[in-house]
């Protein structure tokens, strides 16, 4: 049997559509092997997953994908193949759930100010299982009539430099790289060329990453193309990180990224999964 590999999506623990039980499901739907539950700096939807898993025959990889600071940048790197409720990743979800709730009261107070009422109170009202995350004022927004889509509502309210944007200073990269290892995981740079970093600064933040003991970083996802691979798969070797892959799935609105829906990783990258197998 092929393996199919998916090491990055979410589910409604944090700012995912699905159940960690129907993500499972749509994951055998699509011929998935192995795959690697990442949730928004909780792992709350983990032990549901497993029992799914174990029923429908999914390797089921143990992940979380946490927010990190590097130079005033917010990075997001994901542990695979964790130890859940180890003592130094169980405060990091701790401190990470601090920060989540008092940036979700200060985008209310934001959205108030611009004649938006009532978002804290539908939040935190809403079936959230783990973090409240920006795309559950984005659901908020949606659901009120302020904006037709989730993505217009990063972009005229939640985005970066947007109305009712808030920065968080969240916990040192170095921090959470040291609390995964500790867990017994493999540190991981989720989505490289989102954070949009010059060629200096992406070399710059692997060196960091690397120094620090992190391990891997995403060379495929369910938004690159051929050439953007090439070139995450040429920063790997360079660092001697090896190579993940995953969709990052959230919703199945986005026709383009689902589960399993991902182009091989490159031939010159040393995969992840043979750091656990």
């Amino acid at each position: 049997m092929t393996e199919l590999y998916d090491l990055h999506c979410h589910s409604t623990t944090s700012d995912g559509d699905f159940s960690p039980t129907e993500l499972i499901k749509r994951a055998a739907k699509n011929a998935v092997t192995t795959l690697a539950l990442t949730d928004h700096d909780t792992i709350d939807g983990l032990a549901e997953a497993k029992m799914c898993a174990d029923e429908l025959k999914i390797t089921l990889i143990n992940g979380i994908e946490i927010s990190t600071q590097w130079e005033k940048q917010c990075l997001h790197i994901v542990g695979l193949n964790i130890e859940p409720q180890h003592e130094s990743l169980q405060k990091i979800i701790h401190e990470a759930k601090i920060m989540r709730q008092q940036r979700a009261e200060k985008i209310a107070v934001k959205l108030e100010k611009k004649g938006i009422s009532g978002a804290i109170d539908f939040v935190q009202k809403s079936p959230i299982d783990g973090m409240i995350t920006r795309s559950h004022f984005a659901h908020f927004l949606v659901s009120q009539f302020h904006v037709s889509t989730l993505q217009e509502a990063f972009d005229r309210y939640l985005g970066d430099g947007k109305s009712a944007y808030v920065s968080t200073t969240w916990t040192p990269l170095e921090t959470v790289i040291q609390a995964i290892r500790d867990a017994g995981g493999i540190p991981v740079v989720a989505h490289p060329l989102r954070y949009k970093l010059t060629t200096t600064r992406m070399k710059k933040m692997l060196t960091v990453f690397k120094n620090a003991g992190g391990l891997a970083m995403e060379i495929v996802t369910g938004r690159y193309n051929p050439d953007e691979m090439r070139i995450l798969a040429n920063y790997a070797n360079q660092f001697e990180l090896v190579g993940s892959v995953g969709s990052d799935f959230h919703s199945p609105e986005n026709q383009w990224i689902d589960l399993g829906r991902l182009a091989p990783l490159p031939n010159s990258v040393k995969p992840v999964w043979e750091l656990w197998k």
